[in-house]
This record gives structure tokens, sequence and C-alpha cells, in this order.
């Protein structure tokens, strides 16, 4: 059974290697692969080498299988009303059994709790299956506020 939890910080290998996987993949997709974590753009590295520090204002949530980290994903504190979901990552041995959906339903209990008026994110194009997840969870697209190519971005509005 997967549980999805809120990371309080501290040393986890589980979201280390999440993260790591995460970036990875993503730079492969983009056309840039490369060799290891050593390798990454500096921010992924921070990201990885202390996530504490990297999203000190927001707040980290990891599914969990017993005690192995299988997925995780980032909520930003809010701006204005709305928050970012990021860093949506399932380990790939455990998709297609609702990781990622349960995932971003807590994320968006957790912003609907603290009162958050709109949940908003940007995947990269080619991600079709989690662009469909993310319309079959409520999410629009919407006009693009990310000057980079080849990334939708979608929102939706939450009722506190």
């Amino acid at each position: 059974m997967t549980d999805v939890v809120r990371w309080r910080g501290g040393p986890d290998p589980g979201l280390t290697a999440l993260l790591t996987a995460y970036h990875l993949r993503t730079e492969a997709e983009k056309g840039v692969p490369v060799d290891g974590a050593h390798a990454l753009p500096e921010r992924y590295r921070a990201e990885i080498a202390d996530p504490a520090a990297a999203f000190d204002d927001d707040v980290v949530l990891l599914a969990r299988d017993g005690g192995t980290a299988i997925g995780c994903l980032v909520v930003t504190a809010p701006v204005d009303g709305a928050s970012e979901v990021k860093r949506l990552w399932t380990d790939p041995g455990h998709r297609g059994r609702g990781v990622a959906s349960a995932l971003v339903t807590a994320a968006l209990d957790h912003l609907a709790r603290a009162g958050v008026r709109e949940a908003r994110l940007s995947v990269w194009k080619w991600r079709t299956g989690a662009i469909a997840l993310y319309e079959r969870l409520g999410f629009t697209v919407t006009e693009s506020w990310d000057e980079r190519p080849d990334l939708v971005c979608l929102r939706r509005g939450l009722v506190p």
C-alpha cells in the first residue's frame, strides 16, 4: 500500500534517489543527457545535495511503499494566492499503481486546507502521460508563464 507523507527534512536517501532520477531523465528528454548527477546543472545538483535548503519554504511530499520512497512531489509556497506543483516523479518500477495520482491529490488537499486559491504547474510537452493525469485531476492548459519552449502550463482553481 502507498502512503503519502510530508517530508520533514533531514537525510533521506530515497528522496535523493528520486530527485536524481527525475533530473537525469529530464535532461535526457531535453536532448542533453549527462553521465551522472555530478554533470547536472548546478541548480539541480543543489536540490539533490540539500533538498532541505533548496525547498526551504516549500512542502515536499513522498510516496512510500512500506519504508521505501517510490515517488515525490514539491509544492511551492504560495505567491499571490497560487502555488506551483513540481518535481512529480514516480519510480519507474512503481508506475501504473496510482502513485502519481496520490501525490497530486495530497498536494491539492494540502493547498486547499492552506487556503491557496490556485495550483499551477508546467510540464514538458512530450510528457503526455503526465499531462493526461493532470487533466484528469482537473487542471486545464493555460497561457504559458514560462519562456522556455516545449513547456505546457496548466492551472486548477481550488476551493478552500
